[in-house]
């Protein structure tokens, strides 16, 4: 399989100005994304995820090393006509509706006023804002504003995305939306590149993540395989009748294991917070 991105030695120096040196931003990173996974770049902030991301769309020119995307060098203007880009603060012309912000995107990237057109409606539906297509960007939440940086960076339709932070600042509905969103784009047989300080949110829909500290590869690796405790084994029973567990821990003890807790499973923040919506929304419905 193809590598959508390959590093070798990538690295980056920024000039601090006279005669206070440089500041390293990424050292000697050898990465490799491979075509249609979601690979997430995690790390805290200044850990140089969006400096890598810069590098790879030849934003910012490296210091040593190379990068290519699918085998194509990343200096050469080719390597970026399959890509999408989603920066962490992007822009848009708040008087345009979603409509016509997709319209003067598509028009950038050359494309045609029919299939223009017909692209638009199909990525309003795919990022749920088709209600809100006529409505002025100034009137639009976070969430809705991340969702309509998707479209744009979708509107040529590319093999590989770029997302810097895509949930930052946004609210945990909205946040679900856009990763379930980044799912369906990998069903879709796309390949996505994301940086994130949240980890929690991205071990949802990632792969594989790689994690950077100080510019340094620290942690890569299959999610589910870090994420493991091989030393640990979960048992979820259903029904258990209070007599029957002191038996079962008692097997467990003469087989030679150790229980480490015993309680039941919890579900997470916000499992919680989007049911009790969902029940609160059926309840209202049922009362009007």
């Amino acid at each position: 399989m193809m590598d959508a991105i390959r590093t070798e030695q990538l690295t980056k120096k920024y000039d601090l100005g006279w005669r206070k040196g440089k500041l390293l931003a990424l050292e000697k990173l050898n990465l490799r994304v491979r075509e249609g996974e979601v690979y997430g770049l995690l790390g805290p902030n200044g850990s140089g995820k969006s400096t890598t991301l810069k590098l790879v769309l030849d934003l910012v020119v490296p210091t040593e090393g190379s990068a290519w995307i699918f085998d194509v060098p990343c200096s050469q203007v080719e390597s970026r006509l399959h890509v999408g880009f989603l920066p962490e603060n992007p822009y848009f012309y708040r008087y345009l509706t979603g409509t016509e912000t997709l319209d003067f995107y598509g028009r950038l990237c050359g494309i045609k006023s029919a299939p223009r057109k017909k692209r638009i409606d199909e990525l309003l539906d795919l990022v749920g804002l088709g209600h809100a297509r006529d409505r002025r960007l100034s009137g639009y939440s976070k969430g809705m504003l991340q969702r309509i940086g998707l479209a744009q960076a979708l509107i040529h339709d590319p093999k590989l995305l770029l997302l810097d932070e895509p949930t930052a600042g946004v609210d945990p509905i909205g946040s679900k939306d856009i990763r379930d969103l980044i799912v369906r784009l990998r069903a879709m047989g796309k390949t996505v590149l994301l940086s994130s300080h949240l980890l929690a949110q991205v071990q949802d829909v990632c792969d594989r993540i790689g994690v950077l500290n100080r510019g340094q590869m620290i942690l890569e690796g299959d999610v589910r395989a870090l994420i493991s405790d091989q030393r640990r084994l979960t048992i979820t029973v259903q029904d258990l009748p209070e007599a029957a567990r002191a038996r079962v821990e008692e097997a467990v003890r003469a087989a030679g294991a150790s229980i480490l807790a015993v309680g039941h499973p919890q579900t997470t923040l916000e499992a919680l917070f989007l049911d009790a919506l969902r029940k609160d929304e059926r309840g209202a419905g049922e009362h009007d």
